[in-house]
């Protein structure tokens, strides 16, 4: 059987932080269900940036559980390509989710988010459907 992989960003990270029963969020049922989580090194970038001192210690060990891929040269010629095929679909997508989306894209993952509406215009990305 193929591991079950998954890439999430920070909605579904988040929605974990505020939730006060954990047990309740989409990122403990993701940890019961697929085989390894992924987010991107720019998702990273979005929680830590976002925490206050005192929750920078919960966000290094939470991170700890994630393989946390890389912003690199393929990841950039992907992203190349969907701000050029949403231009043609008269779209647009804020910096940080085109580069979470290319980086989902290039390794083959499916993407869950609470705002899917920033992506579904993505042709070439799969989104986990609820």
């Amino acid at each position: 059987m193929a591991d079950k992989k998954l890439m999430i960003d920070s909605t579904i990270l988040i929605d974990y932080f505020r939730k006060t029963d954990k047990n309740n969020s989409m990122l403990v049922r993701h940890f019961d269900k697929y085989d390894q989580l992924y987010i991107s090194c720019v998702t990273e970038f979005e929680v830590l940036n976002g925490a206050s001192s005192v929750h920078s210690q919960f966000w290094d060990q939470m991170l700890q559980r994630f393989s946390i891929l890389p912003f690199d040269s393929v990841v950039a010629k992907e992203a190349v390509k969907i701000v050029h095929q949403l231009k043609v679909a008269r779209k647009t997508i804020d910096k940080p989710d085109l580069f979470i989306a290319a980086t989902a894209v290039v390794h083959g993952l499916m993407l869950d988010t609470a705002n899917k509406k920033h992506f579904v215009h993505i042709s070439s990305l799969s989104l986990l459907d609820q």
